[in-house]
């Protein structure tokens, strides 16, 4: 994967259109990230050699394990940061984009910190 940062965010689409139920193909993630069809079909080959998905016969996509710890660990960052800085009086919209953002660059000691003061 070009960077950590680019693998982070579409294991983290791959993750939520899994968690909405439904079956995720390629197409799919390419719809929700709005990159084209080759890019993504790039990235989800690059995803597979380094065991984060699976491709079944179908074309359908599974993350595996690790896929799955990473993706999860990636969207929980993003909702505790947008939650941080949404109660430090951003607007959804702002609080997110940049959630997004610091998601793939924070420090885990940070970020650790963060969390325990969001959750209180």
């Amino acid at each position: 994967m070009k960077n950590n940062e680019s693998m982070e965010m579409y294991l983290e689409t791959i993750y939520l259109l899994v968690k909405s139920g439904k079956k995720v193909h390629s197409i799919d993630v390419a719809n929700a990230m709005g990159y084209s069809k080759p890019s993504i079909s790039r990235a989800m080959r690059l995803l597979e050699k380094d065991n984060y998905i699976i491709f079944h016969q179908d074309g359908q996509l599974e993350l595996t394990e690790s896929g799955y710890a990473k993706a999860s660990q990636v969207y929980e960052k993003h909702t505790i940061l947008t939650k941080f800085f949404a109660s430090l009086g951003a607007s959804q919209e702002l609080a997110e984009d940049n959630a997004c953002r610091i998601e793939h660059i924070i420090s885990e000691e940070l970020f650790l910190i963060i969390k325990n003061k969001v959750l209180g």
